[in-house]
């Protein structure tokens, strides 16, 4: 989950434009919105995320990586489940890592990384990588997919969460960003309108971040589907539901459970 700054590596948030300009911490746009539904989504979304491991005994002793971690939410959430595993929050934009070092401070078993350097030579049993892949161009998205691919251990679980972008949630979603920002592209009724029918905007506005690299900052415009072929050619596909509800037709949030092949 990650915001403002870069996200080849990563990703970031719909509203990291805010983030960025360093006027509210990540925290405000996401857990902490204004919006107590959309603070409940947020809160929803990441518990959803964390029920793939509900056969997992509390002992566990491997590791996880949190591949875009955003101010620390789900790494602080799978350090204090398990706390003889190893959680490893990878965030590289700088002001949203301290958040997420102010977050995490007090568990000993979370370890932050803030450059894919240092994920050299590592290896995990689960890697999570949630609201990252929507910020992604191709090019990008297939980087970080054969990045995660090596970073699994063999059998590894590989959870990806994305927000769903088309049918109902995507016309509950535009109408909401249109009493906020009417008239943005995420805001306008025939963009809004085209997610709706199934059929999202082809060309999305891209930015360049810091090392120049290109990123879309909206949401709208992303499609799951075409994201779940990308990953079932590298991964195998064990599961996909929605949140907050398993009917993905009246979810905001699409969640695929993949293992290394």
């Amino acid at each position: 989950m990650l915001p403002s700054g870069h996200k080849d590596r990563s990703g970031g948030k719909e509203d990291a434009r805010v983030t960025k300009r360093g006027a509210r911490r990540y925290s405000e746009i996401t857990i902490g919105d204004k919006n107590p539904v959309k603070r409940f989504l947020q809160r929803r979304r990441l518990r959803d995320a964390i029920s793939v491991l509900d056969g997992l005994d509390n002992n566990f002793s491997g590791s996880f990586l949190d591949f875009g971690g955003g101010s620390g939410e789900l790494s602080m959430m799978l350090a204090r489940r398990f706390p003889k595993a190893g959680v490893f929050c990878y965030e590289p934009t700088p002001g949203i890592l301290e958040e997420a070092r102010q977050n995490l401070s007090n568990l000993e078993n979370v370890m932050l990384l803030s450059d894919r350097k240092e994920l050299r030579g590592l290896a995990f049993e689960y890697v999570f990588c949630l609201e990252v892949f929507e910020h992604l161009p191709r090019r990008q998205t297939a980087r970080t997919i054969r990045t995660v691919d090596r970073l699994l251990r063999e059998n590894g679980v590989f959870v990806v969460g994305v927000p769903n972008e088309l049918f109902v949630p995507a016309l509950v979603k535009g109408l909401f960003r249109m009493t906020r920002r009417y008239g943005t592209y995420d805001a306008r009724p025939g963009n809004v309108l085209r997610a709706a029918i199934g059929r999202p905007p082809a060309r999305r506005p891209v930015r360049v971040i810091s090392e120049k690299l290109p990123y879309y900052f909206h949401h709208l415009g992303f499609d799951h589907r075409r994201l779940r072929t990308q990953l079932s050619e590298t991964f195998d596909p064990v599961d996909e539901f929605g949140s907050p509800t398993k009917n993905q037709l009246f979810s905001t949030e699409i969640y695929f459970v993949l293992v290394k092949r």
